[in-house]
């Protein structure tokens, strides 16, 4: 075997377990990854704790640093995997892993970076990327399409409560008093997209009969808004339900990064690629 087609096989092999789950150690590597993320996920929130941070913070510094140096080799591994690195590099997947990875090495280069750390949160995102396993990629396919088939309707509706909440806010500024705390109609805005949303913070609250009328009449407007967007999104993926079924795999073509093939596939339905 020439030195180039090792080369290529050692490449296909890592981009088999790193972008795919179809293999026993593609599906192995997506547990250990789904574990780590987890873990580092847990370990922000344990350092914001002052308590635990005081009396373990070597622990955590330490366990934090075994899982960057993991998800730094990962990123790498990544990277050279592909024929066209910049493909997962600009990627959606490719940023979040970038940000998620470099604030602990900032924290040591540039002083004042320490703020950054808080950015490892983003690992959390990631476990999307594990939603590729088979018995979820129908599911997935078709929440997407069912909201993009749902946004013109979702932003017509967001368009329409806007409207709404700037009338109602201009007559509660009307109604009520500034000792009410409706003391400018931006403010009396803010009342009523709370009140619509039915959070109810309690900070301003009309003190008039016409302007707790109007206040009820708001709420009760607030339970039937709620259930608009759910509907919406509900029957777009009614519709979707046939449209895709589960007769694609997990393979990631090694050229163009792209997903979505159909089971025995031999070539990639983007670039052509042998996959």
């Amino acid at each position: 075997m020439s030195t180039q087609n090792k080369h290529r096989g050692w490449k296909h092999a890592l981009h088999e377990v790193i972008y795919e789950a179809d293999t026993p150690l593609g599906k192995l590597f997506d547990i250990v990854l789904v574990i780590l993320i987890v873990l580092s996920v847990v370990l922000v929130m344990l350092e914001s704790v002052k308590e635990v941070d005081q009396n373990y913070h070597d622990l955590l510094f330490t366990l934090e640093w075994v899982v960057t140096v993991f998800f730094t080799f990962e990123y790498i591994a990544r990277i050279i995997s592909i024929k066209k690195p910049w493909h997962y590099i600009f990627s959606f997947y490719g940023i979040i892993d970038f940000v998620s990875t470099i604030p602990l090495y900032l924290s040591y280069l540039f002083a004042g970076s320490q703020v950054l750390l808080a950015l490892r949160a983003f690992r959390l995102l990631r476990i999307f990327r594990i939603l590729k396993l088979v018995k979820f990629l129908g599911e997935a396919s078709q929440l997407k399409e069912a909201m993009r088939a749902s946004r013109a309707k979702i932003v017509v509706f967001i368009y329409v409560v806007l409207i709404l909440s700037i009338i109602m806010g201009t007559i509660m500024y009307l109604v009520e008093s500034n000792e009410a705390g409706f003391t400018s109609i931006p403010r009396s805005i803010y009342w009523t997209i709370v009140t619509l949303t039915t959070v109810g913070y309690g900070d301003i609250a009309p003190q008039t009969n016409l302007g707790q009328f109007l206040a009820t009449v708001i709420m009760i407007l607030g339970y039937g808004i709620i259930a608009v967007p759910t509907g919406i999104v509900t029957v777009e993926f009614s519709k979707q339900r046939g449209r895709f079924q589960v007769d694609t795999n997990t393979q990631v073509c090694p050229n163009c990064s792209a997903e979505g093939h159909k089971d025995g596939a031999k070539y990639c339905y983007n670039c052509g690629h042998e996959l």
